[in-house]
């Protein structure tokens, strides 16, 4: 879902057709973040940056508000499957995938204090989130197949 890293750091759950891009957040892991938050966050940054011009300008700048934008973490159920672009070249040539693949989202562990996100490519090799880098474009596909996964996992432990 989110890695443990963001688990203190404000986060809901994906949903199908959101656009997503993996971003460092305050505390230093990468993880998936809503692509239209981090646009907002930028026009506010670069708005508090900008020498106000004028009067209305001034005005306008000591209105705005001082808090930027929230950008929330975004957990993503194992098995929902995404479509990724721009991915970088060094996780290409180690995996032997193109700029935009669709993966799946994944687990690979549940250790506590471990980073443990990763997406699962088409041949089987999984890597972490956090190797990807902050940029990578990501498209929420289907999120059915993991609440399916999610449901036959309950019933199966349920059974024990």
């Amino acid at each position: 879902m989110c890695d443990y890293s963001l688990m203190h750091v404000d986060n809901r759950l994906a949903r199908q057709g959101e656009e997503l891009a993996t971003h460092r957040f305050g505390t230093g892991a990468i993880g998936l973040a809503s692509a239209s938050e981090l646009k907002a966050r930028a026009a506010w940054q670069t708005a508090r940056n900008q020498q106000p011009k004028g009067v209305v300008d001034k005005l306008k700048q000591k209105m705005a508000s001082n808090t930027p934008p929230t950008v929330c973490a975004i957990c993503i159920p194992p098995g929902a499957e995404l479509t990724l672009t721009n991915i970088p070249a060094n996780v290409r040539q180690e995996c032997s995938v193109s700029a935009t693949e669709r993966v799946t989202f994944d687990q690979l562990s549940a250790r506590v204090n471990n980073y443990r996100d990763a997406f699962r490519f088409n041949n089987g090799k999984a890597v972490l989130i956090q190797n990807f880098g902050t940029g990578v474009k990501a498209t929420v596909l289907s999120l059915e197949h993991a609440t399916e996964r999610e449901a036959v996992e309950e019933v199966a432990y349920a059974a024990r």
